[in-house]
């Protein structure tokens, strides 16, 4: 059964150009060693009334906007893998530890998949 990792983050928008150019290189590199899917989605339509926003869910600062993204896997073990190699590459290691965005105001977590249409 595919699985997925998701993620949520707050991002400062003026820091987007830079965490896109990060996201791009890891997308390939998931990719490179398995993962099926690899999305970064840039928040655009957050104020649907009905919902809890995600401005008020991530309690967004001034000028920062939202990250929702996920990579799809064949399986969990298949992600538990590919994440062992891709933590141990040399080339994640480069981007560096200093991210463009409050790493502790992240969210994530893997997911079985409940439907698939």
């Amino acid at each position: 059964m595919k699985y997925v990792d998701g993620f949520v983050l707050p991002i400062p928008k003026k820091n987007v150009q830079v965490y896109r150019r990060i996201a791009q290189k890891a997308g390939a590199i998931w990719k490179e060693y398995g993962a099926l899917e690899y999305r970064e989605c840039l928040g655009d339509d957050l104020e649907v009334k009905g919902a809890v926003p995600y401005k008020r869910l991530l309690k967004l600062k001034r000028g920062e906007t939202v990250v929702f993204s996920w990579i799809v896997y064949k399986s969990r073990a298949q992600r538990d893998l590919i994440n062992a190699k891709v933590m141990k590459d040399p080339r994640i290691a480069r981007m560096g530890d200093k991210m463009p965005f409050d790493v502790k105001r992240m969210s994530y977590g893997g997911f079985k998949i409940l439907v698939e249409a």
